[in-house]
C-alpha cells in the first residue's frame, strides 16, 4: 500500500512551493509521441491490482496491474489471450534491496527509509543517473509485452526522503519518467501525486490513486475524468458502501483491496 499524501498536506506543500519560489510552472502541452500509437484507457474500466505473489489470471476484468519484475512474458501473454490489457507496476521513487538490478544504483543518490522494508527513497534530482536505470526497468516491461506502466512513489517531495526536494524537482523527474514510457509506446499512469495533477494531466494516459475516499481527495481527480482518462482507485478501509456511490457519480474505477495487494478484489 503507497499512501496519498493527504489533502492538508497537499495544500500546505502547494503554499509552500508558491512562497519558496518553487511553484509548478503554468501547464504545457506534452511532447510524447502521437497517442493514439498507445493504449489510452477510458473512465469506468474494471481492473484488477495484484502485486503480492504470481499473477493469478482467474478475474474477469479487462485490465491487470501487476508486477513488472515478479511476472514473465508468458504470464502477460496470458492476459492477452484472454482479452486483458496489462499494467507494469514499477518503482520509481525508491531504491529496493530485492529487485534484481539493485548494485546498479549509486550509493550517493540513496536517501532514508521509505516506511517499507528494504526500500530507500532516490534523489529523483540526479537525472542523469536515474534515466539510464529507469529506461532499462521500462525495456522489460515493454520487452515482455505490457501495455502501460504505474511508476510507484512519484511524490517524493512531499516526504521526509532525506534530500531537499521541490515540486519542481517533482514535475521535471515525474515528465521524464512518462518521456521514458512514451518512447516505448507504453501507456502510464500517474500514481497519486493529487497536487501537481494540473500540471502533468498531458503527460499521463491515465491515474492510480489510494484512498481518495477516506482522505476526501476524489474530487481531485477529476481532471483525468473530465479529459477521458481512467482513474483506477482503490480503498483498503473504507467499506464499500460508503465510497461507491462516489465513484461511480465520478466515474472511477473503484474497489476495496486488502493492502497486501493480493487477489481478493470488492468492486464497486
Amino acid at each position: 500500500m503507497r499512501r496519498a499524501v493527504p489533502a492538508a498536506v497537499v495544500a500546505a506543500l502547494i503554499t509552500l512551493a508558491a512562497c519558496s519560489g518553487n511553484q509548478p510552472p503554468t501547464p504545457v502541452p506534452a511532447t510524447a509521441p502521437a497517442p493514439d500509437a498507445r493504449w489510452q484507457p477510458r473512465p469506468g474500466l474494471a481492473w484488477q491490482w495484484q502485486l503480492d505473489g504470481k499473477v493469478d489470471p482467474s478475474v474477469d476484468v479487462p485490465v491487470y496491474d501487476i508486477d513488472g519484475f515478479e511476472n514473465t512474458a508468458d504470464d502477460v501473454a496470458r492476459l492477452h489471450r484472454d482479452g486483458r490489457k496489462v499494467i507494469c507496476y514499477v518503482n520509481v521513487g525508491a531504491w529496493e534491496d530485492f529487485r534484481p538490478d539493485r548494485r546498479a544504483f549509486p550509493r550517493s543518490i540513496l536517501g532514508r527509509p521509505n516506511g517499507w522494508h528494504g526500500e530507500r527513497w532516490l534523489d529523483i534530482r540526479r537525472l542523469s543517473l536515474l534515466r539510464p536505470l529507469m529506461e532499462r526497468r521500462f525495456d522489460m516491461c515493454r520487452d515482455k509485452g505490457f501495455d502501460a506502466v504505474e511508476p510507484d512513489l512519484v511524490e517524493g517531495y512531499g516526504n521526509d526522503t532525506g534530500f531537499p526536494l521541490t515540486a519542481r524537482d517533482q514535475l521535471r523527474y515525474n515528465r521524464m519518467i512518462a518521456a521514458i514510457a512514451h518512447e516505448r509506446g507504453l501507456a502510464v499512469g500517474l500514481k497519486n501525486d493529487l497536487a501537481q495533477i494540473p500540471y502533468l494531466l498531458d503527460d499521463f494516459d491515465f491515474a492510480v490513486n489510494e484512498e481518495c475516499a477516506q482522505y476526501d481527495e476524489c474530487a481531485l481527480l477529476e481532471p483525468f475524468i473530465s479529459a477521458g482518462k481512467a482513474v483506477f482507485h482503490v480503498e483498503y478501509a473504507e467499506p464499500t458502501a460508503r465510497f461507491c456511490p462516489t465513484a461511480r457519480k465520478l466515474r472511477l474505477s473503484s474497489m476495496r483491496k486488502n493492502p497486501e495487494l493480493d487477489t481478493w478484489r470488492r468492486p464497486c
